[in-house]
């Protein structure tokens, strides 16, 4: 099967689990499930094993409902796929953007509040931040956001002026 059609079959499911909870009017609460159960199915548990512990930690109908259905429609493989999925259509829906920032070190905590308050002033929407320590960039920081990327790296201006001093030549 292609990656595409992989990517589409997760979409769907989870477009159906956000859709269901958003009738029920329980979007935070699957949310808060799908979070949790990603964490499991990182770890290759089997339905019984998901459902037991589902019910333990008190999940929503929708939540066992679409682990019954990835089940029977043996796509139990795409389910952490499918729960990604869902985050994203989650933040869509809720005017979130999912932001990811490079840098060299761990930010501060005073400079992670700064960074993700300015980001909020200029996209004037609510985010959430991934980071990723890259050494490679030397110093500064690569934003990226949708389809938008911030490259305000050492790495990045070594590069511009490494093809400008070619040009020279």
């Amino acid at each position: 099967m292609k990656k595409n059609s992989k990517t589409k079959i997760a979409m769907t499911y989870a477009t159906a689990l956000y859709d269901a909870a958003a009738e029920n009017k329980v979007e935070a609460k699957v949310f808060a499930d799908v979070e949790k159960l990603s964490t499991l199915v990182a770890k290759d548990d089997k339905k019984d094993v998901l459902m037991k512990i589902s019910t333990k930690l008190g999940w929503s109908e929708d939540t066992l409902r679409c682990l019954e259905i990835v089940s029977e429609n043996r796509r139990f493989r795409e389910l952490p796929q499918i729960l990604s999925e869902f985050v994203h259509v989650y933040y869509t829906r809720h005017n979130v953007v999912e932001v990811s920032v490079e840098s060299v070190k761990k930010l501060s905590a005073a400079q992670d509040k700064k960074l993700q308050a300015q980001l909020e002033k200029f996209l004037n929407k609510k985010i959430v931040v991934s980071y990723k320590i890259a050494p490679e960039l030397i110093g500064g920081l690569r934003i990226k956001f949708g389809s938008e990327m911030i490259d305000n790296s050492i790495l990045s201006k070594l590069n511009r002026l490494e093809n400008v001093m070619k040009g020279v030549q």
